[in-house]
């Protein structure tokens, strides 16, 4: 090991492997993409590097994955809130889905999330929403990794007008990208058990077992899904998903809230994956999700920020902090979950729940070279006694410096390199001006 593309030195080094091992003043050798090795100070690196970065102070952590996104729902940032989900969703969601979307437009919102996602270090998502071919090519754009399922409901939707050809048009989405890039891994969404039957969920299913990819839903959310489906089914939204058949390791389920000891039994033993989202959770008053107990079940749980209509934003900074305080309030326990094991729920976990552990997640030898290098000089992270405790309880993504994936740098300095995202924010500027246009109560007529 002589040679390697890029060195970064000097670096405490959150490896994020399963001892969760820090190094301190470490070092990482890139080469082709991927992490070749690291090590501490008085390791043996390669002595030639075509690039150094000198990241003495910093702390480097994989790229973030943020297991729950909604991405070209920025377009409805702060349209609605403090509204409870059924009515945000019914009366104001749904309807400004209907009005304003078009591939070229989720296209530039999808851009505009990607380029928040990159600024504040997250650079694997895994998104859910209509038109899915232009989320797809979103980020080929950015630079950046996503699992992107197209969006799957039983009534009228953007681009699948007739409810009979849901599963249909997410099979052809399927097959356009399947294989197409190494960054983006098609999947299918279906968007809820109160809004696909269970046999789309079923047909659904079979049509990502054939394929080996992800099957995507919300689940047990809120308190009101779950009575109504105990009320029509007899069953809990997750006893209702086990019976239609679609839980198994290759399945993720968004928040699961209302998830009871039956349901967490239910999954841990099918070995299906959670998404957990703190922020969306509580702005909606959808509750505070049972983590510790998915925890201690060995249930694979990422970490979500949902859409930016419902958050209202992309930073897993933020998401962190949060999931990681508030079990200790919901339960009166301080331990009840701990810096580092949300720190794993943001990186290691979340690859796995996303079905990417093999790649992503974390920084060792053959993974794929997606690194987040943290500024430490700011007043709110010195002094720096544990670099674990200074990203999940203080680091913002405005303390993001660098951003690499698979070797290439995406952000430097504060600014997107790998795609300008300014037309994007024009772009959603004015399709958010002709929404509340369209929405707008009509002037009252003569007296």
């Amino acid at each position: 090991m002589t040679t390697c593309d890029l060195l970064i030195e000097g670096a405490w080094v959150l490896t994020c492997n399963p001892a969760m091992e820090v190094i301190p003043g470490g070092w990482v050798a890139v080469q082709a993409g991927r992490v070749l090795a690291l090590g501490r100070p008085g390791k043996e690196r390669p002595r030639e590097a075509a690039e150094r970065i000198d990241a003495a102070g910093a702390i480097l952590l994989p790229g973030l994955v943020n297991a729950h996104t909604h991405l070209p729902m920025t377009l409805f940032r702060g349209l609605a809130d403090d509204l409870p989900l059924e009515r945000w969703l019914n009366d104001f969601i749904f309807p400004a889905e209907r009005l304003i979307l078009d591939p070229e437009t989720v296209h530039a919102a999808a851009l505009l999330a990607l380029a928040e996602l990159a600024l504040s270090g997250t650079t694997t998502c895994c998104d859910g929403y209509f038109y899915a071919d232009a989320v797809a090519e979103a980020v080929l754009a950015s630079g950046l990794r996503a699992v992107v399922g197209q969006g799957v409901i039983d009534f009228p939707a953007p681009g699948v007008p007739d409810p009979s050809q849901n599963l249909a048009a997410a099979e052809a989405f399927c097959d356009r990208w399947e294989g197409r890039s190494p960054r983006v891994r098609p999947s299918v969404f279906c968007h809820a058990p109160y809004t696909c039957s269970e046999k789309t969920l079923a047909g659904a299913k079979r049509l990502c077992a054939a394929r080996g990819l992800l099957f995507q839903t919300h689940a047990a959310e809120t308190h009101r899904e779950r009575e109504e489906c105990l009320a029509r089914h007899g069953l809990t939204p997750i006893g209702l998903l086990e019976r239609a058949g679609v839980l198994d390791e290759r399945s993720l389920l968004h928040h699961a809230v209302w998830a009871d000891g039956s349901d967490l039994e239910i999954l841990a033993r099918r070995g299906s994956a959670v998404s957990h989202n703190p922020e969306s959770n509580l702005k909606l008053a959808a509750g505070i999700a049972p983590l510790p107990e998915m925890l201690s079940r060995r249930i694979p749980v990422g970490l979500g920020t949902d859409g930016s209509a419902s958050n209202n934003d992309l930073d897993l900074f933020g998401a962190m902090d949060l999931a990681a305080k508030v079990h200790k309030a919901a339960r009166l326990d301080p331990t009840a979950v701990s810096a580092a094991e949300i720190l794993r729920l943001a990186t290691r976990q979340g690859a796995r729940a996303i079905g990417m552990g093999a790649e992503i997640g974390a920084i060792e030898p053959g993974k794929q070279a997606d690194l987040v290098l943290l500024e430490t000089r700011a007043p709110h992270l010195t002094p720096l006694h544990d670099p674990v405790s200074a990203v999940v309880y203080a680091a913002r993504g405005a303390d993001v410096r660098t951003v690499i994936v698979g070797g290439r740098r995406v952000v430097e300095n504060g600014r997107v390199l790998s795609f300008d995202p300014a037309p994007a924010a024009a772009r959603v500027e004015e399709a958010a001006a002709r929404l509340r246009r369209l929405l707008a109560p009509p002037a009252p007529g003569p007296a």
